[in-house]
């Protein structure tokens, strides 16, 4: 066998470990993009957290409430769109028809079912 054909041995073992460092490359290339940090990729944005609500009820300052706690008072009438609300960084309490961020909650709570 000559060493000019494609062919040969040693042509085929050289082939064969070009393929197996290539290989190898791009393993380690895409280890290390998915290990890289983006700034302002959508991956790397960090989950926010859920709001935390303060209701006055019965004179009494209810809270801290997430969003499910609310959603349950709303679903079991003892909080309404008059009742009073805080959420931190606000100035005072207000009525839950000016926070629009309580609001929302109660557009999304479903009535309760009738028997």
């Amino acid at each position: 066998m000559s060493n000019d054909n494609f062919f040969s041995m040693d042509r085929l073992v050289e082939f064969g470990l070009g393929v197996g460092v290539a290989q190898q490359m791009i393993r380690t290339m895409n280890q290390s993009m998915q290990n890289m940090y983006v700034p302002g990729s959508v991956q790397s944005m960090p989950q926010t957290a859920s709001p935390i609500y303060y209701v006055a009820l019965d004179g009494k300052a209810i809270g801290p409430l997430n969003d499910s706690e609310m959603m349950q008072l709303v679903s079991q009438r003892k909080v309404n769109k008059d009742t009073l609300c805080w959420m931190p960084g606000m100035p005072a309490w207000k009525a839950i028809e000016e926070v629009p961020a309580v609001l929302k909650l109660i557009a999304l709570t479903p009535p309760p079912l009738n028997p």
